[in-house]
């Protein structure tokens, strides 16, 4: 039986391709592969980049495919996914925002960027915050939604109080149907079939060991929070 999400998630390739964009595999280092949707040589030279970097849900085309056939014609668009999501993963035993970040940069460095705006979502706030950090040269602006510069654990203990969950694990990485539509529930969650949410728990909700390792690293201890001072501003 065909699985409802990946027969989606093909759908989403082909729209994509029509935008304009196509997929890269960058080796960022040894055991280090990120895949990034990016525009073709012949498209990127004159246009303003954008890059997209999606939440803990997903990957980068199944996040923002609508933003990118809104402004891919006037930009330059870049959507990576970031590792252990997608079509990206790591031998590498680090698990923090930063190397995402790290990693990030690299990738966007090697296609050839020297400047861009980095929209973020959620996680993918948080490795936008980091990027702008780290790589000031690169980043020009950052847009951030649903996001922090960091996530300190009395923070973490707040928010996961306030949502009835005892660990994030809990909240972003269910086993069943029930918890999927707990992870993707909003007021009114549309009628879809309990198969499609079964088929996502094989297909989006993937790599649960890294993906937990993930959640421990991106909690930091309240003391080594300081506001991060961005050039930029």
């Amino acid at each position: 039986m065909v699985n409802t999400v990946k027969l989606y998630q093909a759908l989403l390739r082909a729209t994509m391709k029509l935008a304009g964009l196509r997929p890269r595999k960058i080796e960022i280092e040894p055991g280090t592969i990120m895949n990034f949707w990016a525009p073709t040589q012949s498209q990127n030279n004159t246009k303003n980049a954008v890059v997209f970097l999606h939440g803990f849900v997903g990957d980068g085309m199944m996040t923002w495919h609508l933003q990118v056939l809104a402004l891919a014609k006037k930009y330059a668009v870049y959507v990576p996914d970031l590792l252990f999501f997608g079509s990206s993963a790591t031998g590498d035993s680090r698990r923090t925002v930063d190397f995402q970040a790290e990693c990030v940069a690299k990738g966007l460095l090697a296609l050839g960027l020297q400047r861009c705006t980095v929209v973020g979502f959620s996680y993918g706030g948080m490795v936008a915050f980091k990027l702008a950090e780290l790589q000031p040269e690169l980043v020009e602006s950052v847009v951030a939604t649903c996001s922090i510069p960091a996530m300190t654990e009395s923070m973490s203990k707040e928010c996961l109080e306030k949502l009835g969950f005892p660990t994030w694990s809990e909240l972003l990485l269910p086993n069943s149907v029930s918890g999927v539509k707990k992870t993707v529930g909003s007021h009114r969650l549309p009628r879809i079939p309990n198969r499609v949410f079964k088929d996502s728990l094989k297909v989006i909700f993937n790599n649960k060991k890294e993906k937990a390792e993930l959640l421990e690293a991106f909690v930091i201890p309240d003391k080594d929070f300081t506001v991060p001072e961005y050039s930029q501003v």
